[in-house]
């Protein structure tokens, strides 16, 4: 595969579908796959009108865009490196994608003083390191009602207090829908 078709995507639905995002080489750095992002949004549904979204290690921002390609209301992507912050700069003014609002930061870091809540949280952390646990402890605080989470990871945390209701795989990669379990009254 060349240089060139590897570090590109294109989007799969939505406004922007057919578009292609380019992105740098980062270590750890891969888009999540066209079927898995079409199972996703079949999950999701296709049309995020209203949906508050959030990409917490946004990458490449496939999943992001893919959101705002689907009339998300509000995408916020925070990515820390600061190459791959740069590209989706680039790839936000190409779009002309206006309701997404990129953060460059480090992911906990952005959680723990953001005060925002969302409809939908999308969390693709880097495969080998501990984070997508240590995200989901502290997630809770920043879901709106009935909201909705992403994940992709090589092996599933501890999910305690969460459900899975969906699920998948794809090579090595495990990924499914959680819901907060809201704890009685």
């Amino acid at each position: 595969m060349s240089q060139n078709a590897r570090n590109q995507l294109r989007i799969v639905g939505g406004e922007y579908r057919r578009r292609v995002l380019r992105f740098p080489d980062s270590e750890g750095l891969r888009p999540t796959p066209d079927r898995v992002r079409e199972t996703l949004f079949n999950w999701l549904g296709q049309d995020l009108t209203g949906k508050r979204c959030l990409d917490l290690f946004a990458g490449s921002g496939a999943l992001g865009f893919e959101a705002a390609s689907r009339n998300a209301q509000r995408v916020v992507m925070v990515e820390k490196a600061k190459p791959v912050h740069a590209a989706l700069v680039a790839n936000k003014q190409v779009l002309g994608a206006k309701q997404i609002e990129l953060v460059h930061a480090d992911a906990l870091a952005w959680l723990a003083r953001s005060q925002d809540t969302f409809d939908v949280v999308l969390l693709d952390p880097p495969f080998a390191s501990d984070l997508l646990g240590k995200v989901l402890a502290v997630l809770p605080a920043h879901l709106a009602q009935g909201a909705l989470v992403y994940c992709e990871t090589a092996a599933w945390p501890e999910l305690a207090g969460w459900e899975r209701i969906r699920e998948g795989k794809a090579g090595l990669v495990h990924y499914g829908l959680l819901r907060h379990l809201v704890a009685p009254t």
